[in-house]
């Protein structure tokens, strides 16, 4: 059986009424599906005393709305448009539950703008840059079609997937990192404080150092500019490539060709455009997206410039009046299973819920791909770290050596 936890949450009820309390259960899943059955619908739920594991708020970037906040929010918005609660009382909720002054303020002018009657897709297209492209088509198709809350319930689960997906991204890539900025602190560290030391007992014993010893003395003497001037290159060189990523889409399309051709991370970088390519335009189709505009907005929502080039392509083969899969052929980033798929889900009228066979499948590509990853990189970045710091002892080891061998020739 289960262990039995203590959950603390915050909830409101068909009225409008909220509350908060504890409640026993083994999981949140299960403490909001308690609450449920209470009559009530639950708005946050976290285990109790979880002290030192809360997130950090970081002064100037607390206040940006990330994909988990979206992730909260739109699991949040179709718990309470599923409980009956009208559209303005939930506009009104859900602005005071959220923490996050941005994504406040647009809620209030969003219920400002859904109480003048303005449709809460253009609402919330007036902010655009909080509410991702694809939240607002599928809200619009979900008012056209009158499933609101089936809509709602198709971007929560959407972005909950996304978010665990980048989680896995992040979780890859975070050892490396902290690994290689150790290693750039220690290598600098020995430049500043071991070796003038060992330079000063060198100068006293005399002779010649060898070129290995020479180039880590000269590489001290020059760290006092070398450190600032490689620190401003490296700032430099990412507000550049950030700039000409965001200005020029051809810059933006060769970028990301040469990242998916990276000899580690392009596979997993392809997979990833792969699974988020798929389950954005099943989850547009499901929801009655037409397919031409589904395919613009994903090729917006993808992060990759590959796959939004292959898009406008599979656009204009759709107005011709071919299938969608003959086009995703042409282009290499498609593999030749994900082109199969799609054609028997256009054969059999499925393509939605091919797409969504093909997303869950990359997803654990990526998951599998992301712990080999980890796994291999670990022992790679501790080599890496052995060779580094044991060549700069060597090297300034070498001058002993050579003090031996030539006390060893004059006696």
């Amino acid at each position: 059986m289960a262990a039995t936890k203590t959950f603390d949450y915050s909830s409101v009820d068909a009225t409008g009424k909220r509350s908060k309390g504890k409640i026993d259960a083994s999981n949140e899943a299960s403490a909001a599906q308690m609450l449920r059955q209470r009559g009530i619908v639950p708005l946050s739920i976290a285990e109790s005393g979880q002290g030192l594991n809360k997130e950090l708020s970081i002064p100037g970037l607390s206040g940006r709305v990330t994909l988990k906040d979206l992730s909260v929010f739109s699991r949040q918005f179709a718990t309470l448009t599923a409980s009956g609660m009208s559209l303005l009382r939930t506009l009104a909720v859900l602005e005071e539950q959220t923490t996050k002054a941005p994504l406040r303020k647009a809620l209030s002018d969003i219920r400002s703008d859904v109480s003048a009657g303005v449709a809460l897709s253009a609402a919330m297209g007036k902010h655009n840059r909080i509410f991702p492209t694809l939240m607002i088509a599928m809200i619009r198709a979900g008012e056209a079609g009158g499933f609101m809350d089936q809509a709602l319930e198709r971007i929560a689960v959407n972005f909950e997937k996304d978010a665990v997906l980048r989680g896995k991204i992040k979780s890859a890539l975070t050892y490396p990192a902290i690994v290689l900025g150790f290693s750039f602190v220690l290598i600098a560290g020995v430049l500043k404080f071991i070796v003038p030391v060992f330079e000063k007992m060198f100068r006293d014993l005399g002779g010649d150092l060898p070129l290995p010893t020479k180039i880590i003395v000269n590489a001290s003497h020059s760290l006092p500019w070398t450190g600032p001037l490689m620190l401003v290159l490296v700032i430099g060189g990412t507000i550049g490539v950030r700039q000409g990523l965001r200005r020029s889409p051809a810059f933006r399309l060769w970028f990301d060709r040469a990242k998916l051709r990276l000899p580690v991370f392009g596979s997993l970088l392809r997979k990833i455009a792969i699974s988020r390519f798929s389950r954005n335009l099943g989850t547009l189709l499901s929801s009655g997206v037409p397919m031409l505009q589904a395919l613009d907005v994903v090729g917006a929502t993808t992060g990759n410039a590959v796959i939004a080039h292959a898009m406008k392509d599979v656009q204009d083969s759709i107005r011709d009046g071919q299938p969608m899969s003959a086009p995703l052929g042409r282009h290499s980033v498609f593999p030749q299973m994900v082109t199969q798929m799609i054609e028997v889900g256009e054969e059999s009228g499925q393509i939605s819920q091919m797409l969504g066979k093909i997303a869950d499948f990359y997803d654990r590509e990526v998951d599998t791909a992301a712990e080999s990853l980890t796994a291999s990189i670990e022992p790679l970045m501790v080599l890496f770290m052995g060779v580094t710091v044991g060549s700069m002892v060597v090297c300034l080891y070498l001058p002993m050596f050579t003090v031996y061998q030539n006390i060893g020739g004059t006696s």
